[in-house]
């Protein structure tokens, strides 16, 4: 890519609206953390490890790493991490993803956690930043388990905005098929889609998606390193020239472009939209992205001009 389109790309004002805290933490952070609770670690290590072609790789990666999130001290570390990767890409928002669920299955509280996560965001507010979160539970977990991230948030989020109720959302159509895709749209009313690459098997949804302006949270780097594009293609061959981006975009569905799990795929925001560009979108097209980013956030109070 020319030197002109990526530095156009790197100041393009961006907003990232999936984003997992958990999955941001670099191999020297990562080490910073393991050495704190007594475990020894090199950057090598942590290379291997976030090397993977499947999901179940990636799943099993996610699991060590967030096993060396401990106390509240160890969340305000990568969040300041995160909040200086965001500004070095010129992300000017953030939803950020907490595993929440995670924190109530080894016997955290998350309240403690979410107190020291903002405390570490707080001065990066004047340097232009502004971050929401958003608090995941696991459904493998069960009902009763998402029942208590629900009460963990009415204690965590502002007076304001528990008053003006929770936003819905959800992972759908990853490596599962169109029908859960739909399923979340009809039968939970959630305002965006996780992911919900496999829409592009069903036109119907397509248009569904596209007719009620529900966004789909495209993650490409994430897709293709999970092995969840190869899945869709049911090809092993893949690359991400062919993932489904464009034919989605073109169909007239809002898309948010954006990381997932950037540590853990060797990837960031800026490289997703190198990635987006390779796949034939225009920079018309890749304006629009940015742009629709900002539109289907949640709690934005400005958007940047273009």
């Amino acid at each position: 890519m020319p030197a002109d389109e990526r530095n156009f790309l790197r100041e393009l004002p961006k907003a990232e609206l999936h984003l997992h805290l958990e999955g941001t933490i670099h191999s020297a952070t990562v080490c910073a953390l393991t050495a704190r609770h007594g475990v020894r670690t090199t950057e090598e290590e942590v290379h291997r490890r976030y090397n993977y072609t499947d999901f179940v790789g990636f799943l099993d990666a996610f699991k060590w790493v967030t096993s060396f999130l401990r106390e509240p001290a160890d969340y305000a570390l990568i969040t300041h991490d995160l909040c200086e990767q965001l500004l070095e890409q010129n992300v000017v928002y953030a939803e950020v993803t907490l595993s929440v669920g995670v924190m109530l299955l080894r016997n955290q509280r998350p309240e403690a956690n979410f107190a020291a996560i903002l405390r570490a965001a707080e001065e990066f507010a004047s340097r232009g930043l502004s971050l929401r979160w958003i608090f995941d539970a696991v459904r493998q977990f069960g009902a009763e388990a998402a029942l208590r991230v629900v009460r963990a948030a009415k204690n965590c989020v502002y007076e304001a905005a528990s008053a003006a109720g929770l936003h819905r959302l959800m992972h759908a159509g990853e490596v599962g098929g169109p029908e859960k895709v739909r399923e979340a749209v009809e039968l939970l009313h959630i305002e965006r889609v996780g992911h919900g690459i496999a829409a592009v098997h069903d036109p119907a949804l397509l248009d569904l998606l596209a007719d009620r302006r529900i966004p789909l949270e495209v993650c490409p780097v994430s897709n293709l390193r999970t092995g969840a594009l190869a899945r869709q293609l049911r090809r092993s061959d893949v690359a991400l020239e062919d993932h489904p981006l464009p034919q989605l975009l073109r169909h007239g569905v809002p898309i948010v472009l954006s990381t997932d799990d950037p540590a853990m795929f060797h990837t960031d925001l800026v490289g997703e939209y190198i990635a987006a560009r390779q796949m034939g979108l225009s920079e018309g097209e890749l304006r629009s992205l940015a742009q629709a980013s900002f539109a289907h956030a949640f709690d934005l109070r400005s958007v940047p001009s273009f």
